[in-house]
């Protein structure tokens, strides 16, 4: 029986391979589709397919035994990562790594990182890539593989390691020509999991081919066909599979939306969801909206309403002989160009020919300086802001996940949450944010953490989701910031109140930033107090202090990035370094990765081994989302969570890499 599907199925993969009308272009947004895994590929299989830089997606993949949900994200059109939670069915999934009390289903997460090396041209697009290469090691794989799109029709061909040398085609490692090193695979995973073992990357004796098609029907509907070579049943339980073959198809919703299901290898079914978009071509820019136009207004007074019209405050307004001077004042727009590009629209609007020189500010901070003693010596101040009390407030609908608990793979809570803030004076802010859950299932977390090491910050989370339910009305901040510029490019910025949901504090930071360099470095030093677990004014018997240095560059080279690196002591008391690296798109739109390592030990530390994760900011419903995802809820590394800091702040009217 295996013998007639495998022929019927390569009969038919010939066949399809043959239709080949129309055009399709290789790495077409809409055509490219996350695999069930999140990768862009096709079933199981990758490919050498990439999305352009800033795209991101979710997938919900429902298998046997596995349902995996995992976010990913293309920083730059030749580098894709993703991030996956895994809940395997019928595998237990031991209270710890001693316990012989396992309970439920096994819950997995890790990373995926794809490079692409060429495009294609005359010859394919080639790609390497790393499945699960710092995680527990249970999909860890490596692959090289090449596509190759002819109209509607793309091929694909690689050389699987690790998980995907499971096919009887297999052959002896090319890469061991090199070394002799490559022939060990080491079999255990280092440390609990979560560390990188370069030494299993591209291991192993064998290698196997796999391969496969996708071809474009009508536009909407993409057919698929591939020879899986992953290992079966392996660390995870899979059935032994009865083909080595899978098929299945994929309906484009619209560009953004698609649902796919599959045959996989003779053995089951299997239901694919994903998302992805293209925030960078599709997010939707600040629209310019023309001010108010009263008779009588002169082209100044009209200026002044274009601009504040469009969410830019105008504080003074001067003028010499050649140009008009802007001290303005902007917290909402998500960088310079947006900026400028409102400033020279609402000039023209007003009939100003002349040129326009301008200070910026950010919450009473200079941002950006083109305004010279000479011109003040020259200029005449022809409007002036008196300075009185305002607030503004936002009201939103808020999803808060928590993933891959013990107790049930999927929880979360549907907030209602309100953001206020209370502009004081100019120089002093406060702000508040409270939220209200409207739905969740959050009250029956009750598993402890494992390690609790050195002082419990993070890790009694649960604690706190457990009261979102019945708790009404919570507080999630309400925090007093001063801020000050002493000195030209020295900024401090004091704050006090309840910063997070966990802590509560006082403190300063300190920043030295010149406008229109790629970087600054500063200090920052708060005493913290951990919250009770009723979200109100409480407190639990902890406090620390501590001190962090920190430094951040913007890199305008060949491969543009933000990166940050800070030093210090954490929340839990512990000392180390933290390093990220992000990359930011003009729309505010960016994606980063970070990973923090203390003088807690791995074994202190446990699984994981240290701390590390994602952050982005996206699009969702026409607001900027901001998150971080961990793998693993630890207390070593944890930091302070405040709503602003100084580089933050500063740094949205830097030129974007």
């Amino acid at each position: 029986m295996k013998i007639f599907s495998n022929n019927f199925i390569k009969s038919l993969f010939i066949l399809v391979s043959l239709v080949s009308i129309n055009s399709i272009y290789a790495d077409s947004f809409k055509h490219n589709l996350y695999n069930n895994y999140g990768i862009v590929g096709l079933i199981h299989t990758p490919s050498a397919r990439t999305y352009d830089e800033g795209v991101y997606g979710l997938t919900t993949y429902v298998g046997d035994p596995n349902q995996t949900v995992t976010l990913s994200a293309s920083p730059f059109d030749w580098f894709e990562a993703s991030f996956f939670y895994t809940n395997v069915q019928d595998r237990p999934y031991c209270y710890d790594f001693t316990s012989d009390i396992c309970f439920n289903d096994f819950k997995d997460k890790g990373f995926n990182v794809k490079l692409r090396l060429k495009e294609q041209d005359k010859l394919p697009a080639i790609a390497i890539g790393l499945n699960d290469f710092a995680g527990t090691g249970i999909y860890s794989s490596e692959y090289i593989v090449g596509s190759y799109g002819i109209n509607r029709t793309d091929f694909h061909f690689g050389l699987g390691f690790g998980l995907l040398n499971g096919s009887d085609l297999n052959f002896k490692n090319p890469l061991t020509f090199i070394s002799d090193k490559f022939n060990d695979r080491p079999t255990v995973f280092k440390d609990q999991g979560g560390s990188f073992q370069p030494s299993r990357y591209f291991s192993g004796e064998k290698a196997a081919p796999f391969f496969g098609v996708s071809h474009v029907l009508r536009d909407k509907l993409i057919l698929k066909l591939e020879h899986d070579t992953s290992v079966r049943p392996g660390l995870v339980p899979f059935s032994e599979p009865k083909s080595d073959f899978s098929f299945g198809f994929d309906y484009l919703i619209n560009d953004n939306f698609s649902i796919g299901m599959s045959f996989e290898r003779g053995d089951y079914a299997s239901f694919k969801f994903v998302y992805k978009n293209d925030p960078v071509k599709t997010y939707e820019q600040s629209q310019y909206t023309r001010g108010d136009r009263r008779r009588g207004d002169n082209k100044y007074t009209q200026l002044i309403n274009n601009l504040e019209e469009n969410g830019i405050g105008v504080k003074k307004l001067t003028r010499n002989a050649n140009s008009i001077g802007l001290q303005l004042t902007q917290v909402m727009h998500p960088n310079l160009k947006v900026v400028e590009n409102i400033i020279d629209q609402s000039a023209r609007d007003a009939g100003i020919t002349e040129d326009i020189v301008k200070d910026i500010e950010i919450a009473n901070l200079l941002a950006v300086q083109e305004i010279d003693d000479a011109y003040r010596a020259s200029s005449q101040t022809i409007y002036e802001r008196s300075t009185t009390k305002r607030y503004s407030t936002n009201t939103r609908a808020n999803f808060r996940p928590f993933l891959a608990s013990r107790e049930e793979f999927f929880k979360g809570a549907f907030l209602v949450e309100n953001d206020t803030e209370f502009i004081i004076r100019k120089d002093l802010f406060f702000n508040t944010n409270i939220k209200y859950s409207l739905a969740d299932n959050l009250d029956d977390l009750y598993i402890p953490p494992v390690d609790v090491f050195p002082a419990q910050v993070r890790s009694d989370v649960k604690q706190y989701l457990k009261n979102v339910k019945d708790g009404g009305i919570l507080i999630g901040r309400a925090q007093l910031d001063y801020h000050l510029t002493p000195a030209k490019n020295h900024h401090i910025m004091m704050s006090a109140g309840i910063f997070e949901d966990m802590f509560s504090g006082y403190g300063g930071e300190y920043l030295y930033f010149t406008p229109n360099t790629n970087y600054s470095f500063g200090v920052d030093v708060f005493k913290v107090f951990k919250r009770d677990y009723e979200w109100r004014f409480g407190l639990l018997d902890y406090e620390n202090t501590m001190a962090t240095l920190n430094f951040n560059y913007r890199n305008y080279g060949t491969i543009p990035f933000d990166m940050k690196v800070s030093a210090g002591e954490y929340l839990a008391g512990d000392v180390g370094y933290t390093l990220e690296f992000s990359r930011t798109f003009y729309n505010g739109v960016y994606f980063g990765v970070f990973a923090t390592f203390t003088d807690v030990t791995t074994d202190q530390f446990g699984e994981g081994s240290f701390d590390k994760g994602i952050f982005f900011n996206i699009p969702i419903y026409g607001n900027l989302v901001n998150y971080t995802w961990r793998p693993l809820t630890k207390d070593p590394g944890a930091k302070l969570n405040r709503r602003h800091t100084l580089h933050g702040l500063l740094v949205k009217l830097q030129p974007i890499n």
